[in-house]
């Protein structure tokens, strides 16, 4: 009996959770603010900018690491503007070869609030960011027990891999000095010759040689200014983080929550300088008034925003969704402001390369660009059957492996069309690359390779001194279904030709000893643009950075002479018509000698709910955030809309609590008289 007097009860409070319940996974307390929500599929490896190498740890990184330097918002070609500095600094060739570099910080710059500040005065929170910190980061580059991946591109500076030899011998020979504190041990052993503080406000980089390109890497955080106090205090002792899960930066937000394994929380800074002194309206932190010429007709040059101070979104959630179809779904509910195009549904939401009209009638928008990157096919040129020792054979070989490879119909089976045939190393976007070039070995004609493959002594494919198809080793770190499905696509195409060449699967490891050993003929890589500019894929097949010479990035080893010598004299010019006609003869080398098989640009499709606004997609790896505004009430507006609650199942709630309610209240009162 118990029981059935308080079901009813049971029922009405079941009701009202029912009614208390809705999917939102956010507090009604953030209803209302400047929250810009994302998802991340990959805990970050490291928020260490000086080791921090990958675009998801960027992502997160460049948020909160203001940089001397950055590139233009809504600027194409990308365009370098002052950040932390005052100005974008001019190249100054010295008699002895050398270049200097002077650059100058703005005043009354602070780091972020944190606890570390206290180490250099008691009760202190923040202090002034000076060059002395921007000195301070870059010795953190040369320190090998750091590992830096840019050490190499930062020894242009006078001095710098030699002060790293002198702090590693002293560790290794002196136990007291290896106990010593990090920012001890660089006053000990320094300074860095080429690195030269003239006083709080201004710093002289000075480089062996002329190097252009060293002004793109003071935009990426590898060269924010670190206060020695961080690294004093964040080591991993007595239950302290150390830098790589505690940044501590000067970006216009910073780290509140790190659960990196589901969430991560940005604030915005109330320390940077751009909420602190709008008044300077300076270029980093002030909405551009110029742009490209499809801007203004996209909104992104609206007088509202022109030339306001940023950063509007006072804080970034992102939550960690393994799985791309629950992230896509919260998209579609609102509940993430942007996300990607899952596979399963892009035939849902694109159309003949258009948003859907499903799509549009919910306000969403898209935006494509092409990422500057390029995937590619390497022969291994020192292998005895692909490589140079084989000469003219193995130039014929790899041609006519090149003219079988079809780019469009491997972007149509699995990237759902997005991206563009490669037909030299250089991406859109990037100077020296040029629409209407086509690679003539870059263009399927498999009538063609058959013919070279006789020429080469391949008749049919067949190795004369086997009888059998000529058998090759294609290596792959990428053992799933869908990845050996990519590279049956390549072994399949080969085989139209007579060729037995069979995928080597392994764990990454694995592969990646077999490149270091040497042990392979062929292999897929891609490479994303560190900077904007031609050297930083040219280099890549250049002899210094050969793999099995140097350890660097050309893992096809490819050396060639002529190559080398164009390289050079490329490689330090500014963009004008000489450098253009060496890039060309570069390109010439390529297309006849086949190093790489040159894939596809890749191109990213990203959707965004018509609420956020300013939106441009930059194809490279820094923040944006700052520059974006929400239209909160739209939000909410249509948050409430696409997520109506369910209610039928409260009704026939209802309806069972009266159908057990009001006998057993009938019952009651019967009792009672």
């Amino acid at each position: 009996m118990l029981v059935l007097r308080c079901s009813p009860f049971a029922l009405c409070a079941l009701t009202g959770l029912v009614l208390a319940c809705t999917n939102d996974p956010y507090p009604r307390s953030d209803a209302h603010s400047s929250v810009f929500y994302s998802a991340f599929t990959e805990a970050p490896k490291s928020l260490d900018p000086a080791v921090a190498y990958n675009v998801s740890d960027h992502a997160i990184i460049g948020n909160i690491f203001d940089t001397l330097l950055e590139y233009h918002y809504l600027a194409r070609p990308y365009t370098l503007i002052p950040g932390l500095a005052v100005a974008v600094p001019e190249a100054q060739p010295q008699a002895d070869g050398r270049v200097r570099y002077h650059f100058e910080l703005r005043d009354d710059l602070l780091f972020q609030d944190d606890p570390c500040f206290a180490l250099g005065q008691p009760k202190r929170s923040t202090r002034q960011l000076v060059a002395a910190d921007v000195a301070f980061a870059l010795a953190r580059i040369a320190d090998p027990a750091v590992n830096s991946p840019v050490t190499e591109p930062f020894s242009h500076i006078v001095g710098l891999r030699q002060f790293g030899e002198r702090l590693e011998h002293a560790r290794r020979t002196d136990a007291r000095f290896a106990r010593l504190p990090v920012h001890q041990q660089y006053a000990r052993v320094g300074p860095i010759e080429g690195l030269r503080p003239r006083n709080a406000l201004e710093l002289e980089v000075v480089l062996t040689e002329a190097y252009p390109q060293l002004l793109y890497w003071f935009a990426m955080p590898f060269s924010t200014p670190i206060p020695w106090e961080a690294t004093a205090y964040y080591d991993g002792r007595k239950g302290r983080p150390t830098l790589a899960d505690h940044p501590v930066g000067s970006g216009p937000y910073r780290l509140t929550r790190y659960d990196k394994q589901a969430r991560i929380v940005l604030d915005r800074n109330e320390q940077w300088y751009g909420l602190r002194h709008p008044e300077w309206r300076a270029p980093g932190a002030t909405y551009p008034a110029q742009g490209e010429a499809q801007d203004r007709a996209a909104g992104l040059l609206d007088p509202r925003v022109v030339g306001q101070p940023l950063a509007s979104i006072k804080r970034i959630d992102w939550r960690r969704e393994k799985e791309p179809i629950p992230l896509f779904n919260k998209f579609l509910q609102g509940y993430y402001d942007a996300a990607g195009i899952i596979r399963e549904s892009f035939d849902k939401v694109i159309r003949e390369e258009r948003l859907s009209p499903e799509m549009r009638a919910l306000g969403v928008r898209l935006n494509k660009s092409v990422i500057p990157a390029v995937y590619y096919i390497g022969f291994n040129m020192d292998d005895a059957v692909v490589g140079v020792r084989g000469g003219e054979r193995s130039r014929l070989l790899r041609q006519a492996m090149s003219l079988a490879i079809d780019a469009r119909e491997y972007l149509r089976l699995f990237s759902n069309g997005r991206g563009i045939s490669a037909q030299s190393p250089l991406p859109p976007g990037i100077y020296g690359y040029e629409a209407g070039y086509r690679n003539p070995f870059r263009q399927l004609d498999v009538a063609r390779a058959t013919a070279l493959l006789r020429q080469a002594g391949y008749p049919g494919g067949i190795d004369p001194r086997t009888r059998q198809p000529l058998r090759l080793t294609f290596d792959s770190s990428d053992t799933t279904a869908q990845g050996l499905l990519r590279y049956r696509f390549f072994v399949d195409a080969w085989r139209r030709l007579g060729l037995d060449v069979r995928v080597a699967a392994t764990t990454y490891n694995q592969f990646q000893q077999k490149v270091r050993d040497g042990a392979y003929q062929l292999f897929l890589w891609g490479w994303v643009a560190d900077y904007p500019d031609p050297e930083n894929f040219l280099f890549l097949l250049s002899s210094e950075m050969a793999r099995s010479r140097s350890g660097g990035p050309n893992t096809a080893n490819f050396a060639d002479a002529r190559f080398d010598r164009l390289f050079l004299a490329m490689k330090t010019r500014s963009n004008d018509a000489e450098r253009l006609a060496l890039i060309r003869q570069l390109r010439a080398v390529l297309e006849h000698e086949r190093p790489w098989i040159e894939l596809f640009h890749p191109e990213d499709y990203t959707l965004f709910h018509g609420w956020l606004g300013q939106v441009k997609p930059t194809g490279m790896a820094y923040p944006t955030v700052k520059y974006r505004t929400i239209d909160l009430a739209q939000r909410a507006a249509q948050r409430q809309r696409w997520n109506r609650p369910v209610l039928w199942p409260l009704y026939l709630l209802l309806g069972l609590a009266l159908a057990i309610g009001v006998p057993a209240v009938i019952t009651f009162f019967r009792e009672q008289q």
